[in-house]
């Protein structure tokens, strides 16, 4: 099996770990890591990262995402999707064009909280530890973007919408819709989650489960496996000549100028001669230009 990312089409009722588990199982590898964490009940894009390209996990750009999302209005949860424990229910008075009148308010640069009912740690302790313990502690609001937020129509319940969002790395889809809700005046909830886009995938590129497994059969299963390097696309590229690839994989501290480095980046893609794709680099506090991380040695 050769290193790089398999991208799936999460299930509804899978956690982003479950889906490791299964395709550990499925291809036989011990070695695999996740990108871009996803609620049990979303499906959509999820890039699976296999071998050595498991290393990249923690070195990702800050991908955009993108959504398509149901929202229910009048009603409201304690995990703020359709899943949780019922808080309040109340009649729904505004129409569809009084919700499509709002979006253009939620677009741009925002502040959320992060809701309860989610991985963010406070104290060393998960939110949603917390939160099934009864507790809820003070949570302080982050920037995020929306990029962009439109109506797509209406869902299959009554007073149910389809949204189309395009957001930055960080961005809870469960708290907009709940400031939609808390903006209209009835509450809502996200009722049903698909992630359409993530770091630089689309669901054109992913796989089911189902499709895995017969790829597996038919033997073209590697046929599928994306090279890591695509993820670090956004950043500059340097090639390395014979004499310093070597220096280089050797863990020698390099002048940035004399291996081409011209603008000013977090990291560089690094190739070399025999490998390609060699590593990622950066430029220490003292203008030395270093390894990151390896991912062929």
């Amino acid at each position: 099996m050769k290193d790089g990312i398999l991208c799936i089409n999460k299930p509804a009722g899978f956690t982003s770990f479950d889906v490791v588990a299964k395709l550990r199982g499925m291809l036989k590898l011990k070695k695999i890591g996740h990108a871009g964490t996803l609620d049990p009940m979303a499906t959509g894009v999820l890039p699976v990262f296999l071998g050595r390209a498991a290393k990249a996990c923690d070195c990702l750009a800050d991908h955009d995402k993108s959504y398509r999302a149901h929202i229910q209005l009048g009603i409201t949860t304690d995990t703020l999707d359709i899943t949780g424990t019922v808080l309040s229910q109340q009649e729904v008075s505004v129409s569809e064009e009084d919700l499509r009148a709002l979006l253009p308010q939620l677009t741009g640069k925002i502040l959320q909280i992060p809701p309860m009912y989610s991985a963010v740690k406070v104290g060393g302790k998960k939110l949603y530890q917390l939160a099934r313990e009864g507790k809820e502690v003070e949570r302080k609001p982050r920037p995020v973007t929306i990029y962009h937020l439109s109506l797509l129509g209406r869902g299959e319940r009554e007073h149910e919408y389809c949204l189309d969002i395009s957001c930055s790395k960080g961005t809870y889809v469960r708290s907009l819709c709940e400031e939609i809700g808390r903006r209209l005046g009835c509450g809502a909830v996200l009722s049903g989650l698909i992630r359409t886009k993530a770091c630089g995938f689309s669901l054109q590129d992913c796989l089911t489960f189902e499709q895995v497994e017969q790829a597996i059969h038919e033997e073209t299963i590697e046929q599928k496996i994306f090279p890591v390097e695509r993820v670090f696309s956004s950043y500059p590229r340097v090639d390395l000549g014979e004499h310093m690839a070597k220096l280089f994989c050797n863990g020698v501290k390099l002048d940035p100028k004399r291996v081409g480095v011209s603008e000013d980046a977090e990291l560089y893609r690094v190739y070399t001669p025999q490998s390609g794709f060699t590593a990622l680099a950066y430029v220490d506090e003292q203008e030395h230009f270093r390894v990151k991380k390896f991912f062929v040695l």
